[in-house]
């Protein structure tokens, strides 16, 4: 490791223009991030076209610090509103916005500000120690270890379902199904598309998203009656302790919040899974194994920390392929490796001995983007507090206005404002009846993910003449495998011995959609 290239990179992130452009970067996505509909990719993609005008290291700073502070916007809209500013604060919806129902809003808005700094700083510092081993593992995942995983996070989802069990392998099911429309990803053919062109590249993730959580809650809130309308929207305690995160809470959550960073250091290593993906992995993960899991659903603080440092974490690891082997891990990263490449850095190999200069800037303006994203999101919060303090019958419109708005921003089309709709309906009537949404969303998440790796899996057995063959020529087929029938091993027999103890005692998920 040399000492002055690590100089160099450092003070060429720190002059007062690089600091600038990261405030700006930051501000401008905490703002972008919290508006329903525009993801953490749409708003770098915003950015792109003007990197080309600055100095490198303005514009790939700047872009860096809206990257992050896109991600933290997501959960302020999540939790105060019930609607993500990004997907991959879904996960966060789910206790986020309960908290805010039972006057804790700034509480959760704090505890996800925590989580979010902490998880990203986690994956920036994995990044830059381990950044050439951890790409080396994760270029090592075949479509066989993507089914494998994939299968597994599927099989888990009983622990984020509803009593009886079986509302949540309904619920699931419907989302594989809703997941499979589209063409087939092999053989070009239309799948439960109905004639209809726009359904041909299937189901919009953001419409989906926005009607299932925020347009299904609208409708759920016009059976209240006149009165309760006129309340406010959001309502916060006057409690301190309501609102601010205090060190016995942060000393508590800090195992769970380096768990959570873990986990999505490592689906960020691996292209394709996304932020979303480790959100949810690691709320099912921290449902799994807390002391007191029947809170989950109805307000726990850790189910606000867990996905926020999981996707969080991302942001940094899917920079590991990018910088160590030019592979870009998510939509995000493909537009960074766009603005690298424009600014003249090509990422690869043979960068960290090459030219390590700009990488070690990078680093430096990674973590730099931390601690701006902290400070701008403390000033944030009592900004997004006072904006809520509106009636119910004032908000609701509003937010049908935003979901259609961040529905037709995607791609210009009224055809994904009338998914925005229909999912809404759908997600009132699955409510209505103790349907939980957590699974379907995970369901159509996962759903591409698993035929496409199963589909690619089978080619490759068919190659390598059977099985048997393909399974023992890879060791990371193998490893993964003893380790997942390990943890179904001690899961179910945590379980058995839960039901043992007699009717009663186990812990009842909540009806949560």
């Amino acid at each position: 490791m040399d000492l002055d290239a690590i100089i160099a990179g450092i003070s060429l992130s720190l002059s007062w223009q690089t600091l600038l452009a990261v405030l700006i970067g930051v501000v401008l996505g905490q703002v972008l991030g919290s508006i329903p509909g525009l993801t953490a990719a749409m708003a770098v993609a915003l950015l792109v076209p003007f990197t080309f005008y600055f100095d490198p290291w303005i514009g790939i700073p700047m872009m860096l610090g809206m990257f992050k502070g896109s991600l933290f916007g997501g959960s302020l809209a999540a939790i105060l509103i019930r609607t993500p500013g990004t997907p991959a604060a879904a996960a966060t919806v789910i206790d986020g916005n309960e908290m805010a129902r039972q006057g804790k809003g700034g509480k959760a808005a704090r505890a996800a500000l925590f989580a979010s700094v902490t998880g990203d700083t986690f994956s920036d510092i994995c990044l830059i120690v381990a950044a050439g081993t951890l790409a080396a593992i994760a270029v090592r995942f075949g479509p066989g270890e993507y089914v494998l995983l994939v299968g597994f996070s599927l099989l888990t989802l009983g622990s984020l379902s509803g009593r009886p069990p079986w509302k949540g392998l309904v619920a699931m099911l419907l989302g594989v199904l809703i997941g499979c429309i589209g063409l087939d990803p092999i053989t070009g053919t239309p799948r439960l598309t109905f004639r209809q062109l726009e359904l041909m590249d299937g189901i919009p993730l953001i419409p989906m998203l926005i009607g299932l959580l925020a347009v299904s809650e609208v409708f759920l809130q016009m059976e209240r009656s006149t009165r309760s309308l006129a309340e406010r929207a959001v309502s916060f305690s006057p409690r301190r302790e309501d609102n601010h995160l205090s060190w016995a809470e942060i000393r508590d959550l800090t195992p769970l919040t380096l768990r959570s960073s873990a986990i999505g250091t490592v689906i960020g290593a691996l292209p394709g899974l996304g932020a979303t993906v480790a959100a949810f992995l690691a709320y099912n993960e921290a449902r799994r194994v807390s002391r007191e899991p029947e809170k989950f659903g109805k307000g726990s603080i850790e189910g606000v920390v867990a996905p926020e440092a999981a996707n969080n974490a991302v942001s940094g690891a899917n920079m590991i392929p990018l910088l160590a082997f030019g592979i870009p891990g998510d939509v995000a990263a493909a537009l960074i490796l766009g603005a690298f490449m424009i600014q003249g850095i090509t990422p690869g190999p043979m960068a960290f001995s090459a030219n390590p200069v700009p990488l070690y800037a990078i680093f430096t303006a990674m973590l730099l983007a931390n601690f701006v994203n902290f400070g701008v999101g403390t000033l944030f919060i009592p900004l997004a507090k006072r904006l809520l303090v509106v009636p119910r019958r004032l908000l609701f419109p509003a937010v049908l206005v935003m979901a259609s708005a961040g529905a037709y921003a995607m791609r210009g089309s009224l055809f994904d404002v009338q998914l925005v709709f229909v999912f809404g309906l759908l997600g009132y009537l699955l409510t209505r009846i103790g349907i939980p949404l957590v699974p379907l969303l995970i369901g159509f998440i996962l759903a591409p993910i698993l035929e496409r790796s199963i589909r690619q899996t089978l080619l490759l057995v068919h190659a390598a003449d059977g099985w048997a063959n393909y399974f023992f020529s890879r060791p990371v087929l193998m490893v993964l495998t003893v380790v997942l029938l390990v943890i179904t091993l001690l899961v179910w027999r945590q379980r058995r011995k839960t039901y043992d103890l007699g009717p009663g005692t186990e812990s009842r998920p909540p009806q949560d959609g």
